[in-house]
């Protein structure tokens, strides 16, 4: 018989299914998947549940409905004084992933080049490689992730279409500082290309620091697509709500992509996601100040179990490096040992890069409840002692 898809059938599970399941084999405290293990809003779940009974539960609008697309313009402004048109520059996704496969079907002709910036979510390479765009792969490296700007410029060329811009970033809680920005914006004037910015974060930010739209510099407001999530902004991962801001040539294009991947989103989720975004400053602020506060007490747990964190400035997530712990080079084994073992569960940062994987981090999700985090750093912490510090022994003596 003919073969499948090749692409799709050499691309393995994604490393969250594999190490959730892992997780629920081996009764291990999950924090490799990045969700919530609470509720969002009360008043936003309620909002959700009232819709349903509103008789309004047919097809909505493909673009999404006019309450959820007004307060996705709202949002805009109130928070980055971005004036965008509802009507026109706003289309609502099943959720972000799906907005970033519409943005980049939206932009992509097979043989244009992409930038991407690894460490990078595994959706991206994926959806440019099916839209037969070309790869341009930049490296960040730890423990600072400073943008090399040297190699990111020699990554764009005549033949380069857009650039995928995360920021904040999954897996490594970066937020790109406004000067970075600054030089990103100044190579798409220089090579006229597109960006397709992944916000999802964008209100998960610490520190002091003020999450900046690329979309929101001079010049750019006519080359970007930002993504937004209720998922993430709302600690409502399972509903997939997302949507796309950008200016109207470019949405009407997204908006003919998201026709033929899922065409629209369930019109109670909507509604409910526009009550959220018309929350008050409170929310906003108190959402970043929870997980600051989350991360913080991750973190120094985690120092004392052996680890050694890296700056986290926003997301869900914080890297530790481990290579005092185990002098094994190999994240994916560790992680395994880690879920089989000590019963935690973190995710390779190799995971997340497609040429020479780094060495000795892996990735810890913190948005869980503190007593949540206080067991996982207990299991870490008699685990490693209990090996003396090479997690080997430790697995040898559990087994």
């Amino acid at each position: 018989m003919k073969l499948a898809n090749t692409l799709l059938t050499n691309t393995g599970t994604t490393i969250f299914t594999v190490m959730s399941a892992l997780a629920i084999r081996h009764q291990a405290i999950n924090l490799g998947q990045g969700f919530p293990d609470t509720d969002g809003p009360a008043d936003v779940v309620a909002a959700a549940a009232a819709a349903l009974q509103d008789g309004r539960n047919q097809y909505p609008p493909l673009t999404g409905v006019p309450e959820l697309r007004a307060a996705v313009a709202m949002a805009n402004k109130r928070f980055y004084g971005l004036d965008i048109d509802p009507d026109t520059e706003v289309v609502v996704t099943s959720g972000a992933t799906e907005a970033i496969t519409a943005a980049l079907m939206a932009l992509i002709d097979p043989g244009d080049e992409v930038v991407l910036i690894e460490p990078l979510y595994d959706t991206y390479l994926p959806v440019v490689t099916m839209l037969g765009g070309v790869g341009r792969l930049v490296r960040l490296e730890p423990p600072h992730w400073t943008l090399p700007r040297a190699a990111l410029e020699a990554a764009f060329g005549p033949r380069t279409k857009a650039i995928v811009l995360n920021s904040p970033m999954n897996p490594i809680g970066k937020v790109f500082t406004p000067e970075e920005l600054g030089f990103i914006a100044g190579l798409m004037q220089k090579h006229d290309a597109y960006a397709v910015c992944d916000e999802v974060y964008e209100h998960l930010v610490f520190d002091g620091v003020q999450h900046l739209p690329l979309m929101a510099l001079p010049g750019m407001r006519e080359r970007t697509l930002r993504i937004g999530s209720a998922g993430k902004t709302f600690s409502l991962t399972g509903w997939k709500v997302g949507y796309i801001s950008g200016p109207a040539a470019l949405m009407g294009v997204v908006a003919k992509a998201h026709q033929n991947l899922t065409f629209t989103t369930p019109p109670n989720l909507q509604r409910a996601v526009a009550v959220g975004l018309a929350k008050d400053d409170a929310y906003f602020a108190g959402l970043a100040a929870d997980l600051q506060a989350k991360r913080d007490h991750l973190v120094a747990g985690l120092e004392t179990a052996g680890f050694r964190t890296l700056p986290s400035g926003g997301s869900y997530f914080v890297l530790a490096d481990y290579s005092g712990l185990d002098a094994d080079g190999d994240d994916a084994a560790f992680c395994m040992r880690l879920a089989e073992a000590a019963g935690v569960v973190a995710i390779p940062l190799s995971a997340f890069y497609v040429g020479e994987k780094p060495r000795h981090h892996v990735r810890f999700a913190f948005c869980k409840r503190i007593s949540v985090l206080d067991e996982a750093v207990g299991r870490l912490t008699r685990y490693f002692a209990a090996g003396q510090g090479d997690g080997r022994a430790a697995l040898t003596a559990a087994e």
